[in-house]
């Protein structure tokens, strides 16, 4: 009499052999489907001497030497247990085996060369998505966005405004300019430009009976203020020699975009970013009445991922936005303001 377990394995036994043999079919599986490809150095050979019915040119079109080709070629034939040449009176005459193979191996190399060179242009072009907070949007990059068509018509451009950090795990966007210190853990970090903070006004202000001739006529005129900076005009009555100074009161907006516009159309005389007053500077729509500045802690940066960094259309576009930037500050240095020596107070002040 047998024990019930001997009879009828435990279910749980069962179930482990039935798992084993799934497994032990499937790996056989994989096994019997892994590909038996030669080395690709071999098949370029073997294609390069059937082209040229000759080791010797094979070898000059692909930089080696003719005992180089003639190596690789003896190798996969050895490998295939196939005679692909015959060598006839020093030359090269391909078998009927040879033939058949070399269409086929010639089919696969124009195929990987078709997909190589596809797969770098969509690097190289295609559409290529920026992020930018708003105010940097409006006030640089729209104004440019002719001169980077001109540079790059293979790029797609496009460009996202939007106050929030992109995550570039998460959304389609493959290059952001952010405002801040740089300091950003994982992403390629590159520097736009640097910044000063410093009077704007329309060039009309700067005529008339109140022309601005000193620092201390920036009291007769609208002061435009920014909401989240309330003490930046202070802080350059200060720097400009005036402690005492109250800044007289005008509108408050909540984005720097909106305050140089609202310069630019004669409201009165606004504190602007390099970056975002550069623009109107460098075309007369503003001017800079004196020279005094606050140094910024704070700046444009470009950043993306690491591992993206140097594809080639996102590494166009980081130079071209660095060689823009860099010709911008060079214009503006020749433009100047109008005058006064600079100073300067430091980046705690205004951050």
């Amino acid at each position: 009499m047998q024990l019930a377990s001997d009879a009828h394995p435990p279910r749980d036994a069962c179930v482990q052999g039935r798992v084993s043999l799934l497994c032990m079919s499937f790996f056989h599986e994989v096994r019997s489907m892994a590909r038996r490809l030669p080395a690709l150095n071999a098949l370029r050979s073997f294609e390069a001497a059937a082209r040229h019915e000759s080791f010797t040119r094979a070898a000059e079109e692909l930089f080696v030497t003719q005992g180089a080709v003639s190596h690789q070629v003896k190798a996969l034939e050895e490998e295939l247990g196939i005679k692909l040449f015959n060598r006839e009176r020093q030359r090269l005459v391909i078998t009927e085996s040879g033939r058949e193979y070399l269409a086929v191996v010639r089919d696969a190399l124009d195929r990987i060369a078709l997909g190589t060179e596809r797969l770098l242009q969509r690097q190289n072009s295609g559409v290529l998505t920026i992020s930018t907070s708003p105010d940097f949007a409006a006030k640089w990059l729209v104004h440019r966005l002719g001169r980077f068509a001109d540079a790059h018509p293979d790029i797609d451009l496009r460009v996202s405004a939007t106050m929030h950090h992109v995550d570039f795990a998460r959304e389609e966007v493959d290059l952001a300019v952010r405002h801040g210190e740089g300091n950003w853990a994982g992403l390629h970090v590159e520097r736009l430009s640097a910044e000063q903070l410093f009077p704007v006004c329309s060039p009309k202000l700067t005529n008339g009976r109140h022309r601005l001739s000193r620092p201390a006529d920036v009291l007769k005129f609208p002061l435009l203020h920014l909401d989240a900076r309330k003490k930046d005009w202070s802080n350059w009555l200060e720097a400009a020699g005036l402690p005492d100074a109250e800044p007289p009161a005008g509108p408050v907006m909540n984005r720097a975009s909106m305050l140089i516009d609202a310069a630019v159309d004669g409201q009165g005389i606004a504190l602007a970013r390099t970056t975002l007053a550069a623009w109107d500077l460098l075309n007369g729509r503003l001017v800079r009445p004196f020279a005094v500045s606050l140094r910024l802690s704070k700046t444009y940066w470009i950043v993306c991922p690491q591992a993206t960094a140097m594809m080639p259309k996102i590494k166009r576009a980081r130079d071209w936005l660095l060689a823009t930037a860099a010709d911008d500050a060079r214009r503006l240095k020749t433009l100047g303001p109008q005058g006064g020596a600079a100073a300067e107070v430091e980046p705690d002040h205004a951050g």
